[in-house]
Order: structure tokens, then sequence, then C-alpha cells
């Protein structure tokens, strides 16, 4: 996964190798000789241009939609943490404490390991796993004696699933990727789309350089912008643990 640094250098990279191409094709084709086929270009660039627009608007949607359902993920995942927590006051003694106890374990553990295992796409070393299943294993144990622990009982299982339910997805949010083929898309299209817009013959070289300049920017821009939200848990943009900090500071105070 690419760092700010490096997004930029292939920002600069990008831009700078259209302009070289700009400056290489006036070598070998001039503008002049170029202006006479501006009607075929324009249209090609038109054409293009818009199915391009409309590619890459698609993509940075989709992975922005991704990045908020992972998002809001979490935080259901990090809520269903703490009203475990809250309903364990209802359990026997015994097992309140316990879930108590493993609660908290969850939170520190999401916070403490599994953020930067699935920073680093390490999701094989999420440690969550081992309490959620500890979290089962007293849940299930409980021996409810009156109503009110039954129905604290029910509640608990209730929102332990959902715990679990979330924390899977989670797992896999943190190593769904593009496909390659949608990028091949992505950057086939990117090249051929600026390549267009070098060949128009334009009359003023200074201001087709500017055209250039700008519309590979845009290009390389949007490119890093989804590459770096496509990876919700990893790179500049990313989901934060601020959910299960919440979690730690509720549970804390109870």
């Amino acid at each position: 996964m690419l760092d700010i640094t490096q997004d930029i250098l292939v920002v600069l990279l990008i831009v700078g190798g259209a302009l070289l191409f700009r400056v290489i094709l006036e070598r070998l084709w001039p503008r002049d000789k170029r202006r006479e086929h501006n009607d075929i270009i324009g249209w090609q660039l038109g054409i293009l241009g818009t199915t391009y627009a409309v590619i890459l608007g698609f993509m940075l949607y989709t992975v922005w939609t991704d990045y908020g359902l992972a998002e809001l993920n979490a935080d259901a995942e990090a809520n269903a943490v703490v009203n475990i927590y809250r309903l364990a006051e209802g359990l026997p003694t015994q097992q309140q404490a316990e879930i108590r106890q493993l609660t908290r374990s969850y939170a520190d553990i999401v916070v403490n390991n599994d953020w930067p295992a699935m920073a680093h796409n390490d999701t094989d070393s999420l440690e969550s796993g081992k309490v959620n299943q500890q979290l089962w294993h007293t849940l299930m144990s409980v021996r409810a004696a009156s109503p009110e622990q039954l129905t604290a009982e029910d509640h608990a299982l209730y929102e332990l699933s959902a715990m679990a339910e979330h924390r899977r997805i989670r797992q896999l949010q943190s190593t769904s990727r593009l496909p390659r083929i949608l990028w091949c898309v992505l950057t086939f299209g990117g090249i051929v789309t600026v390549i267009s817009s070098c060949l128009f013959g334009a009359a003023s070289a200074p201001l087709h350089t500017i055209q250039v300049f700008c519309f590979s920017l845009l290009v390389s821009l949007v490119l890093v912008a989804i590459a770096s939200i496509d990876r919700p848990f990893q790179g500049t943009v990313h989901v934060r643990d601020a959910a299960f900090r919440r979690a730690q500071q509720n549970m804390s105070e109870q």
C-alpha cells in the first residue's frame, strides 16, 4: 500500500509522463499538421473522455461506498461489544464478571492487535477470534435462575451473534480489492484518454500544455484516490479504531 509520499510521486510521474509525451509528439508530429485532423481527434477525445469519466466516477463511488460500509460495520461491532458488557449486569455473578472482563479484553485486542494486523494485510493474526470463542463458551454456560437473567442472556446472545457477524465482515472487508481486470480498464483507459488529449492540434502551445497538465493531474488524482480508498483498513485513508476506543472508554466508566 502506498503512503502519501508515494501517492504524490505517482501523480507527478503520470503528469510528467503526459507532458513529456506531448513534447515528443510535438517534434514527431507538429501541431500544425495535426490541426487538420482536429475534427476526428476531437470526436475521439469526446467519446473517450466521456466514457472514461463515467468509469472513473463509478469506480470512485463504489470504493467510497465500500469504505463507508466498513466504517459503519466497525461502529456496529463496537456497539455490540458495549451492549454485551451492559447486559452482563443481568446475568449470574460468576458469568457477569467473566463477560465484562472478556468484553474489555476484546476491545483492547481489536485496538492493539487487529487494527495493526489489518493495516499490514495480515488477517491471519487477528487475535479477537479467541476472545469471541471464550465469550460464546461463557454465555452458553449461563444457567438463568430468574426471568430477568433469562432475558439478559437472550439479549446478550443476540448481541454476541451480531458482534461475531460484524467481525467476520470486517475481516472480509480488510482483504477485499477491486479486481485486477478493473484496474487494467482504469489504467489503459487513462493512458488512451490522456494520449488523445495530447494529439489535439491546438493553436496555442502553452494553452495546450496547460490543458494536458490539468487533465492528466485530474486523472492521476482520481486514480490515486481510488487506490487509497479501495483498501479501507490500510494506507493514508483508512477506517480508524475510534469506535473501539470509545467502547473502551464507555466500559471503563461503568
